[in-house]
C-alpha cells in the first residue's frame, strides 16, 4: 500500500499483473478451433497491448505531475513564511486551532492543552521529491514541561519503499512527563474515565508503529496546515449552545406571555357574559313585578 503522503493526483505507476495471454499459435495448433474462442483470444491480446499503453501514460503523467507539484511547492514557501509571521502575532493561535479540530481535540487531555499554550509555531516541510516524505516541526516557548525548543516528527520511505518515522526525543523536566502521568492517571481512574481520557498528545512523538497510516500526521499535513485559519475561527460550541438556550428561553417566555394574554381575554369574556346574563335576569324580574 502506498504511503498516504503521496499525492492523490499521482496515478499508480506500478503495473498490475496482467492475465497470462494465450498465444494464437497455440490455439491454432488445435484442429477445429471454434471461431468464437479465436476472436476472444485476439481481443484479450489487444486489451493487453492497450493496457500497456495506458500504464506507460500513467507513468509519464506521474513524472510530469510530480514536477508541477515540486514547482508550486517552492512557490508556496514565501507565503507560508509570511503566514507564520502573522500567526505569531495572535496569542494561543495553534492551541485554539487544535482544540477546534474535531479529530485532534479528541487526542488532547487537559494537561496537553496547558502544554500546547506554549506552542508558538508549526511548520510542515515536504521533502524535495515530495513523495518520499515530510517533516512536522513544533516550536515552543520556554515552558514548565520540557527543555526542547523544537519537537519534530519525520516520515520517510526506506530503500524497499516501506514507510517509517522518527522523531525528537522529548527532554521532560522532573515530574512533568505527560506521557507517564497519563498512564498513571488511567490506572487509578475508573473504567469509564479510562475510556473517556485519551493518551497524551505527546505519545505521538514516540509512536512509530504504523508510519504509513499515521492519522495525526496526515490530519496536520493535509487538513490543518493548508488553512489553519478555518479551524482557529470555528465558533466555540459552548457559546453556540448557550446562545441557542437563551433563544429557546426567550421563545418560551414569549409563548407564556401570549398564553397569559389569551387567558386574561377569556376571563374578561366570561365576566362580560355573566354580566349580560345577570342583566337579562333583572329585566325578566322587573317584567314579572309589573
Amino acid at each position: 500500500m502506498a504511503p498516504k503522503w503521496q499525492s492523490a493526483l499521482l496515478p499508480q505507476s506500478k503495473k498490475p499483473k496482467s492475465a497470462p495471454s494465450l498465444k494464437l499459435e497455440d490455439k491454432s495448433a488445435s484442429p477445429g478451433l471454434p471461431k468464437g474462442e479465436k476472436e476472444q483470444q485476439e481481443a484479450i491480446e489487444h486489451i493487453d497491448e492497450v493496457q500497456n499503453e495506458i500504464d506507460r501514460l500513467n507513468e509519464q503523467a506521474s513524472e510530469e505531475i510530480l514536477k508541477i507539484e515540486q514547482k508550486y511547492n517552492k512557490l508556496r514557501q514565501p507565503f507560508f513564511q509570511k503566514r507564520s509571521e502573522l500567526i505569531a502575532k495572535i496569542p494561543n493561535f495553534w492551541v485554539t486551532t487544535f482544540v477546534n479540530h474535531p479529530q485532534v481535540s479528541a487526542l488532547l487531555g487537559e494537561e496537553d492543552e496547558e502544554a500546547l499554550h506554549y506552542l508558538t509555531r508549526v511548520e510542515v516541510t515536504e521533502f524535495e521529491d515530495i513523495k518520499s516524505g515530510y517533516r512536522i516541526d513544533f516550536y515552543f516557548d520556554e515552558n514548565p514541561y520540557f527543555e526542547n525548543k523544537v519537537l519534530s516528527k519525520e516520515f520517510h520511505l526506506n530503500e524497499s519503499g516501506d514507510p517509517y518515522s522518527k522523531s525528537t526525543e522529548i527532554k521532560w523536566k522532573s515530574g512533568k512527563d505527560l506521557t507517564k502521568r497519563s498512564s498513571q492517571t488511567q490506572n487509578k481512574a475508573s473504567r469509564k474515565r479510562q475510556h473517556e481520557e485519551p493518551e497524551s498528545f505527546f505519545t505521538w512523538f514516540t509512536d512509530h508503529s504504523d508510519a504509513g497510516a499515521d492519522e495525526l500526521g496526515d490530519v496536520i499535513k493535509d487538513d490543518i496546515w493548508p488553512n489553519p485559519l478555518q479551524y482557529y475561527l470555528v465558533p466555540d460550541m459552548d457559546d453556540e449552545e448557550g446562545e441557542a438556550e437563551d433563544d429557546d428561553d426567550e421563545e418560551e417566555e414569549e409563548e407564556e406571555g401570549l398564553e397569559d394574554i389569551d387567558e386574561e381575554g377569556d376571563e374578561c369574556e366570561e365576566d362580560e357574559d355573566e354580566d349580560d346574563d345577570e342583566g337579562e335576569e333583572g329585566e325578566e324580574d322587573e317584567g314579572e313585578d309589573d
